[in-house]
């Protein structure tokens, strides 16, 4: 056994790998991305590692293996359970062979998300058990447990880190060696086709199990009481952590309630100390899923208890929490005195609203279809990425955003309203991939008059460079036949298709124009690899016959250029080359980089 400091999806991963993981399968997304980065990283040789497509395939691929009797994990964030719910709610009735654990990392706040929403529902609704560990080292030891669950009741099982879960770092003892699983192998048997007939009786089964997992539940080692007193507080996830350290800093003293496992609820657990309280506050962020429980346990069994929390006004319901946040929420409800630190103010930090890299061939893209639409009257539709960013100004070229895919369907909406405006929908080559493929068919099915423009930079950029279909590369490290998206695209029934590198204006404005006064659906991809995947060669710079315009700095808005005493001045340590601003400059005064 060794300790290492490692991070919190670093401390599942390799608790996986000790479990005998067969397989792992995943599509990235912050803050759930480590973790099957990770078993690629340490595999030991014998684990199949795949970035599928998207969530609902990933999760496809990891049941798939779980139906051989192998062990399989599926890691998404919370959103790509949206995506990957079709199957989710059906393998809930069918179950599995082998342990199944569904890994989805929650984003309270949100910090790196367009939704707050809560996986325990998802749980709920799809009759699924859920582990919420509280700590990176608990997480380490409770993914192992959550393999060995799912195979004792052969139904897969979610794993909810959170952000601060998964990104936070701690010391945990890694055990050596790893489990080695006898698989059967896939059997035929009539139980993995869903029919109506077997669904019906297969539910009746999973709302029985549901009543005995409860039981087992209130058994589970890591839902604990610690201390002692008539005022309960109960904490899930890394609520408890904080809930301790600030108890720990109040020098108070209650029940502190750890509850690991909110689906299937652990009712006889709860009773325990439920029976013997004259307050209970519940410490859980974002939705109140244990505090509801507790209220309807009180409800059925005829307790005079307010569960206090978020129903109660007593936590907020949005937002992460912190120690600090809780200090003052448990100082109140415990009646402890408590003062906040009177610390003098930090100073000011400067504003720095996120913008797209300087040299991110996105800009130009985004500036190219500008100067093309310019004059017409266009919507542009967005999507996930980086590229969300172009809605910042300067720029202003990203009006709508809803979810993965979304922007070109949405454009065929607002075509089909609004026939007398142009519809421009935005995408990235790993979105594409992921849910924009439907999009592109069902606009060439349907006939419908919108022009949709691949940003192609040859990686899926914004959760960490990793590999897609259209890469040629593998998690498992093998050259793979890239997709060609072109080609793709035209066996999806486009008939006008244009490519061109953005950072070369001319040839971008030209392929724009030229594809958005076709009729019909038509796509321009532009090619140019993210800044990160190159070195730049060259660097531009401002020459003497600068006339100080600044429209460099107006139209584009690159973090590169700024101002110096008053003159335009390009920051060579930030500046990639791209030559963008030298391709817009009235009278030529920036030379160097990539200016054809």
């Amino acid at each position: 056994m060794a300790r290492k400091l490692v991070m919190g999806n670093e401390a599942i991963a390799l608790g996986a790998i000790h479990a005998g993981v067969n397989l792992v399968s995943g599509y990235p997304g912050t803050p759930s991305t480590e973790v099957l980065e990770t078993v690629a990283k340490q595999n030991p040789g014998d684990i199949y590692v795949e970035w599928s497509v998207n969530e609902k395939a990933a999760l496809e691929v990891a049941a798939g293996a779980a139906y051989t009797g192998a062990r399989s994990m599926v890691t998404m964030k919370q959103v790509g359970l949206n995506v990957a719910s079709d199957p989710l709610m059906s393998l809930a009735y069918i179950g599995v062979k082998g342990g199944m654990v569904i890994l989805v990392a929650d984003d309270p706040g949100p910090i790196s998300s367009q939704t707050e929403q809560d996986t325990r529902h998802f749980a709920k609704y799809a009759n699924l058990p859920v582990f919420d560990p509280t700590t990176p080292e608990e997480a380490y030891e409770m993914i192992e447990e959550a393999f060995d669950f799912s195979e004792t009741y052969q139904i897969p099982v979610i794993f909810r880190p959170t952000t601060r879960i998964c990104h936070g770092c701690a010391t945990v003892d890694i055990r050596e060696g790893r489990r080695v699983q006898r698989r059967e192998g896939f059997v035929k048997d009539p139980k993995w086709t869903i029919f109506p007939k077997l669904s019906y009786e297969n539910h009746l089964k999973i709302e029985a199990l549901a009543r005995e997992l409860s039981n087992v539940f209130s058994t589970y080692g890591r839902n604990a009481v610690e201390g002692s007193g008539d005022q309960v507080i109960v904490a899930s996830g890394v609520a408890y952590t904080y809930a301790k350290e600030a108890l720990t800093s109040l020098q108070a003293s209650c029940r502190l309630v750890k509850l690991v496992t909110a689906n299937p609820f652990p009712k006889d657990f709860a009773r325990s100390f439920l029976q013997s309280a004259s307050q209970v506050l519940v410490l859980e962020e974002l939705d109140p899923v244990i505090e509801e429980e507790l209220t309807r346990l009180c409800g059925e069994d005829g307790l005079p208890l307010t569960i206090c929390g978020k129903h109660t006004g007593h936590t907020p319901y949005a937002g992460e929490y912190s120690t600090e946040a809780l200090l003052e929420i448990i100082s109140s409800y415990l009646s402890v005195p408590y003062e906040r630190p009177s610390l003098p103010p930090p100073p000011a930090l400067p504003v720095r609203p996120p913008v797209l890299c300087a040299g991110c061939p996105h800009r130009a893209s985004f500036y190219a279809v500008k100067q093309a639409m310019k004059g017409q009257d266009a919507v542009f539709t967005g999507d996930i990425g980086c590229y969300t960013l172009g809605n910042a100004k300067p720029l202003d070229m990203v009006d709508t955003c809803l979810c993965m895919g979304a922007g070109i369907t949405i454009a065929q909406g607002l075509s089909r309203m609004e026939p007398n405006k142009k519809q421009i929908a935005f995408i990235g080559d790993s979105t594409f991939f992921h849910t924009g493929i439907v999009g592109i068919l069902n606009a060439a099915y349907n006939e419908t008059d919108i022009t949709v423009v691949i940003l192609d930079n040859s990686t899926t950029a914004m959760t960490g460079h990793q590999p897609h279909p259209g890469t040629g590369r593998t998690m498992m490290g093998d050259i793979s036949e890239k997709i060609d998206i072109e080609a793709l695209v035209k066996a999806c029934g486009v008939k006008c298709v244009k490519t061109a590198n953005p950072l070369h204006l001319k040839e971008a404005v030209a392929a724009v124009s030229e594809a958005a006064s076709f009729s019909g659906v038509s796509v321009v991809i532009f090619r140019s690899p993210c800044i990160a995947l190159f070195k730049p060669a060259v660097k531009m710079e401002i020459q003497d016959s600068c006339i100080n315009c600044k429209k460099c700095i107006r139209e584009i808005g690159c973090p590169a250029i700024t101002t110096d005493e008053g003159r335009v001045h390009i920051e060579p340590s930030l500046c990639y080359g791209c030559g963008l601003c030298s391709q817009i400059c009235p009278v030529h005064a920036i030379s160097g980089g990539d200016s054809k």
